[in-house]
């Protein structure tokens, strides 16, 4: 390539969003090997994950390595990459200066937190009494289709931080998010020991990487 190709040169001159996804990832991976430049490596990368970012976040370390030419040290370059990205995404959904007022706006918040997971994870937001976010908290990480909630650690929590309201939000791998029996137990379990301490569970949401489901919308509280 000509200087004015490389991916690194077009990066500084027209800034990151000029270059497509294999060029981004060349510029992370530097170099290439005899016969195979940065780019063609990249390329074969997203070929692997089927073109799709999603599934280079899901590759694991072997399975990097297992394209020629990522090593130990240009796999961990990427893995590193993206999780800055899921970091730098829930940081900027950390703080909600706005009230939560529906499940799509749950969703926003929480998504850079589960996309892409293979297991399943359980989380909790606090709220005060306007419905402003207080906090959130992972409560438990489980298999690939099953977690489980401890309900006296979530009510600890939500007296520690003064919260008046919950939302229970957890993810499912399966890309299905409509409830299982075993979450709609939950919900019930949880509204009642909620209420018992003058908290309101405002809902339970299930999340996937591009849809949500919220219980409290479909009124599946105790069916």
């Amino acid at each position: 390539m000509s200087e004015k190709e490389r991916p690194r040169e077009r990066l500084m001159a027209s800034g990151p969003g000029s270059l497509s996804n294999a060029e981004l990832l060349s510029v992370l991976l530097r170099t290439g090997i005899p016969g195979e430049s940065a780019l063609e490596i990249s390329q074969k990368l997203l070929s692997l994950s089927g073109g799709s970012l999603g599934g280079l976040f899901e590759l694991s370390a072997t399975r990097l390595r297992s394209v020629k030419g990522i090593g130990k040290d240009k796999a961990a370059t990427i893995m590193a990459a993206f999780e800055l990205g899921k970091r730098f995404l829930a940081e900027g959904a950390s703080v909600v200066k706005r009230p939560l007022v529906g499940p799509r706006m749950v969703y926003d918040i929480m998504c850079p937190e589960l996309k892409g997971l293979d297991h399943e994870e359980c989380w909790v937001m606090y709220l005060n009494g306007s419905n402003y976010l207080m906090g959130k908290s992972r409560m438990s990480s489980g298999g690939g289709n099953s977690t489980t909630i401890d309900i006296k650690q979530i009510l600890r929590g939500a007296l520690d931080r003064k919260a008046h309201s919950l939302i229970l939000v957890h993810n499912h791998p399966s890309s299905n998010p409509k409830p299982s029996r075993a979450d709609l137990e939950w919900t019930r379990s949880l509204t009642e020991a909620a209420g018992t301490m003058d908290l309101a569970l405002l809902d339970h949401i299930i999340i996937c990487d591009d849809c949500f489901y919220s219980i409290a919308d479909e009124k599946m509280y105790f069916k």
